[in-house]
């Protein structure tokens, strides 16, 4: 069974930036916590992004931020209910449709991508909210624009939310804050500043707390849904799972591959091989104490999932789950407002609605932090015989497009709904809900290739930039 819900999504660009703007102030402000996403024009050589040195990777990070640009931004606003007995939020999501004024790279691999799942570059270059990057110029700062909304967020001292995050918060300094600093130390520094209630990794939270068999953003959201509403699902009858998009959130053959991709499959299945890797266990524990001689074959795979090009591919980590509290309710109304019962168009410009179905495309997040760029995957190995439809299938018959969306709007969503998930499950009973914010994954930042993350914080050997110490005097308003 798969499961669904509208999220409206309000379509932020030119035409209706400034008529949306105190709308998006007062659920900056009154929120909880803020989730962010962004899509982005590029993000440059892969091989540097996975650079063994951090120093180096954030260099690399740096030149794309630098040369590329942010063509959205999704801002999604959780708002809890305090008055509620459960964890309950009202979430605001924005999706506002940006365009650099300066000169920029942007990939053919990134436009292919984000116009097979849906974005407008027409709408873009006609209605694209204009932004200029690094320091500030002029007066802009005092006026209604992007880099003046992100100094708002600033100022409301909310926590922030990403997944896969290193990447999102170079591009958001450099594109609506400041010059980035040349030093690793000193952006981290910075950061601990501009956002002292911390900022939280979705995807670490994923890894290292959940222990999710996978951690890429549309699986540990639908992990974190399905969970939450206690769904006992039952399909018609088995299908084979695509080991590589399992793994990544990611397969080369994309919608032609013969697997399946569906996330809430993938889901039962990787349940259904914890729970027989647990029993196979239990089973040879058993019988090594009645006989002197133990033995048995080792846990296996699901026998419904399958290899996409190669045998072994799959990167699956073992996690308990404990997944027995109900977190937020999954709603979605306008903050301060009293919006009506359907959507209703604003400036012209209809309110749309986003919809996690079984058949839309693939999100690639892995390494990315869902900018929709993909992470470079080693190529098959050599002599690997290709993997064939089940039961005589033809490719065709066996051909489905599944997935999520992804839109920068929907995905801040997605991330903060898993957020507000981590939260409730991880707080003790007797710690009030006001207070439920994961202190484990408290600015950590997911590092690909990595067994530690990310620390954000300002080191004894480490000084705030003199871009970020002028431009902290403009957020509190000292000049």
């Amino acid at each position: 069974m798969t499961t669904s819900m509208i999220v409206p999504v309000i379509d932020v660009q030119g035409n209706n930036f400034k008529e949306l703007w105190p709308a998006m102030l007062l659920a900056i402000k009154t929120s909880s916590f803020i989730a962010v996403d962004t899509e982005l024009s590029g993000l440059g050589s892969r091989k540097a992004l996975l650079a063994e040195s951090i120093e180096d990777r954030y260099k690399a990070i740096c030149h794309a931020a630098r040369t590329r640009s942010v063509l959205s931004l999704g801002i999604a606003c959780y708002k809890k209910l305090e008055n509620k007995a459960d964890d309950t939020y009202l979430v605001q999501v924005y999706n506002l449709t940006l365009l650099c004024v300066e000169e920029y790279i942007i990939e053919p691999q990134s436009v292919q991508f984000l116009v097979q799942h849906g974005f407008d570059f027409n709408k873009q270059y006609a209605q694209g909210i204009p932004y200029y990057k690094g320091n500030d110029k002029g007066g802009d700062v005092h006026g209604q624009n992007v880099r003046t909304l992100f100094v708002e967020l600033l100022r409301a001292r909310r926590p922030l939310v990403v997944h896969n995050g290193l990447i999102d918060m170079v591009f958001l300094y450099q594109c609506f804050y400041a010059h980035l600093p040349e030093r690793l130390g000193t952006f981290t520094a910075d950061l601990s500043e501009m956002f002292p209630a911390g900022v939280f990794d979705t995807k670490y939270a994923a890894e290292y707390e959940l222990r999710f068999a996978a951690s890429y953003l549309e699986y540990a959201y639908k992990k974190c849904k399905l969970d939450n509403c206690k769904l006992e699902s039952s399909q018609d009858g088995p299908q084979d799972v695509c080991l590589r998009f399992s793994a990544y959130g990611w397969c080369p053959s994309g919608s032609s591959c013969p697997m399946s991709h569906n996330t809430d499959l993938i889901i039962q299945q990787d349940e259904k091989t914890k729970e027989n890797k647990r029993r196979k266990r239990k089973k040879r524990k058993h019988k090594a104490n009645q006989e002197a001689e133990g033995g048995g074959e080792g846990g296996c795979l699901s026998p419904n999932k399958k290899p996409c090009l190669e045998e072994g591919s799959s990167e699956h980590k073992e996690g308990e789950l404990a997944m027995e509290t109900l977190p937020a309710e999954e709603g979605e109304l306008a903050t301060g407002t009293s919006p009506p019962t359907e959507p209703e168009p604003m400036n012209d410009q209809p309110q749309v609605e986003e919809e996690p179905q079984t058949d839309a495309h693939v999100l690639t997040d892995e390494g990315n932090g869902g900018n929709g760029v993909c992470e470079p995957q080693p190529p098959p190995a050599e002599g690997a015989p290709e993997s064939q439809p089940p039961g005589g299938k033809t490719a065709a018959q066996a051909k489905k497009a599944e997935g999520g969306t992804h839109r920068a709007g929907f995905d801040a969503f997605m991330t903060g709904y898993i957020f507000s998930f981590a939260c409730t499950l991880k707080r003790s009973p007797d710690e009030p809900s006001s207070e439920s914010l994961l202190p484990e994954c408290l600015n950590k930042l997911y590092l690909s290739g990595k067994s530690v993350p990310l620390h954000i914080a300002k080191s004894t050997f480490s000084k705030s930039s003199k871009a970020h110490t002028h431009k902290m005097e403009v957020v509190w308003g000292k000049s």
